[in-house]
């Protein structure tokens, strides 16, 4: 039987490379090859690119009501194979079925949805100069816009960026990671499906450096939003800003969770486990180092090692697995060397810290226990760094300034969360803390309507909402005389 090929979707059909060429896509839970991806280069940039640019006056011009019809149409298609979609997530992720089937399908669906309605509902800005003119704000499509995601969360994120981008009237080229790839090319053909136009979304496979690269240096390429490492988005900048195209950069983080003394115990305990280890960690909000007040702290310790032993790490497809495999071999010997780091540090090992051989179809995954660490100090690699796994460190604080100025202290502004029973010490904090996000007494609870990002090196720009939409789209003010 011939293995499948995951093949670039432009000009409104699937086609392969210029090149002819395939890297291997593999099955993180049973290590083993199960499908071809299409290696883009520059040929293919530059294909994708003319017939965006054929594309692009059609698309802008259409009304708000046909873009938001088309997308709807698209949404719909998503639904009708939900279940589909999550498989084929959790399979070429590693990631858990059951958080495929309730987090990562659903939030793609809702993303498309929220964008196609939001543009119906769009107002603009006005300004009366004394009584000598109108001022208006028009906004108008960027142009050619390049979204590129990250492996974590494939549709999710790949979503996230695409719809504001097209809701906005704007034509796209899109670039999956080469680590994930299967659900941008399941979405390609329910492009195709719905009726999208021919070159208004463009769907590139391959390697970063080759076809990302092309795709962001292309002197037509005027907005581009990406997701992933800092040290990427660096590279991205440095291509970019010469050009004066518009950035969007969502980067890594390295997030606090504070945890005072005087919150909800049995609470805290459950939600802090769920920050620290979903999607085997492997989420840019993931609250790896864990700040707890020392008047709980033994008594926290305990019971978070306690509740993260229920975890039960296993077969993806299973649906008692919490934790399911690390997305590639390479970021598993990654994520252990961060544990030989951790002990060389002086780190003291709480629970896990090794990888899991299983037995039968998953005998070859990529699995890793998950992994507590304490008595490191602040400044160590392992609470500077972004690791990106299912590893964390506990510290302890005395007081609330000892424990925000120990959160602040990396290069990282992502997100946080704090849990506290005293609104007064939630308010401090939250305004204290150089983040971009910060959570009190919840995690990842996320309304569309809200600006995402982080300062410092945790990125540039904010996604979402009206931020995401603004984004693409230049302002126009408009002066009339009466």
């Amino acid at each position: 039987m011939e293995m499948e090929k995951i093949t670039n979707y432009i000009e409104g059909k699937l086609q392969a490379s210029v090149s002819s060429t395939w890297i291997e896509n593999i099955n993180p839970s049973t290590g083993k090859v199960y499908s071809l991806i299409t290696r883009s280069n520059q040929d293919d940039v530059e294909i994708a690119i003319n017939a965006a640019k054929e594309a692009q006056a059609g698309w802008a011009n259409k009304t708000v009501q046909e873009r938001s019809d088309l997308m709807l149409r698209l949404a719909k298609l998503m639904e009708r194979d939900l279940e589909k979609l999550a498989l084929a997530e959790s399979i070429d992720n590693g990631k858990p079925l059951q958080v495929a089937l309730s987090v990562d399908i659903p939030r793609a669906i809702s993303n498309i949805n929220f964008f196609a309605t939001s543009i119906l509902h769009s107002s603009g800005e006005s300004h009366q100069t004394d009584n000598l003119a109108l001022n208006y704000t028009l906004r108008q499509p960027v142009g050619i816009c390049v979204c590129i995601s990250p492996w974590n969360l494939p549709l999710y994120l790949f979503t996230w960026k695409i719809a504001p981008a097209l809701a906005a009237g704007n034509v796209v080229l899109a670039k999956p990671s080469e680590v994930t790839p299967m659900t941008a090319f399941l979405f390609s053909k329910l492009c195709i499906e719905a009726g999208f136009p021919a070159g208004v979304l463009n769907i590139l496979h391959g390697l970063g450096n080759e076809v990302g690269a092309a795709m962001v240096a292309h002197p037509l390429v005027k907005a581009i939003s990406f997701t992933g490492g800092t040290t990427t988005g660096a590279a991205i900048a440095k291509v970019a800003a010469p050009q004066f195209k518009k950035l969007s950069l969502e980067l890594g983080g390295k997030n606090p969770t504070l945890v005072f003394n005087d919150c909800s115990f049995d609470k805290t305990v459950s939600e802090v486990a769920r920050a620290a280890f979903s999607n085997q960690g492997q989420i840019c909000l993931c609250g790896s180092r864990i700040l707890i007040q020392d008047g709980i702290y033994e008594q926290f310790k305990a019971a978070f090692i306690e509740k993260v032993k229920t975890l039960k790490v296993g077969n993806p497809l299973d649906k008692e697995s919490n934790i399911g495999a690390i997305v590639s071999e390479p970021h598993l010997l990654k994520v252990l060397s961060y544990v030989e780091l951790a002990k060389s540090e002086g780190g003291k090992l709480l629970l896990g810290g090794n990888r899991i051989h299983f037995q039968g179809e998953v005998e070859n995954g990529y699995f890793i226990e998950p992994t507590i660490f304490e008595k490191l100090a602040n400044n160590s690699r392992v609470n500077q760094e972004e690791i990106f796994g299912p590893v964390v460190t506990l510290q302890s604080f005395k007081s609330t300034e000892e424990a925000i100025s120990l959160a602040n202290n990396t290069q990282y502004g992502l997100a946080a969360s704090v849990w506290t029973e005293n609104i007064t010490t939630a308010q401090h904090v939250a305004k204290t803390l150089q983040m971009g996000i910060v959570w009190v007494n919840c995690w990842m609870l996320r309304d569309l309507r809200t600006p995402f990002g982080g300062v410092k090196s945790s990125g540039v720009g904010r996604e979402g909402g009206w931020e995401a939409l603004k984004f693409f789209t230049e302002a126009k003010n408009v002066c009339i005389k009466y």
